[in-house]
């Protein structure tokens, strides 16, 4: 997060919603990270993703992170497990 979170741009939406600079250090504050990204094992995940469905969303975008901290590649596995067709749209 800390390399989105020093963006200007991404600082700017993410005021609108009512974070401020405490928000953006670190790493994001516990508040910021949870409100914007979906976490835990597939189930919470998904969770999060039918929340923005139920809250009207027509599209949801994932972007997988790596599994752990130090890794640099994203969670493959976990994006063929979300797959729309597992989700059943």
């Amino acid at each position: 997060m800390k390399i989105y979170l020093a963006l200007p741009n991404y600082q700017n939406n993410l005021r609108n919603f009512g974070f401020s600079d405490p928000d953006f250090t670190d790493g994001g504050s516990d508040r910021l990270v949870d409100a914007i990204v979906a976490w835990g094992d597939e189930k919470a995940i998904e969770r999060r993703i039918r929340e923005h469905l139920a809250a009207g969303a027509t599209q949801v975008a994932i972007q997988a992170l790596p599994r752990r901290e130090g890794e640099n590649k994203p969670d493959l596995e976990l994006l063929e497990a979300l797959a729309p067709t597992s989700l059943h749209w």
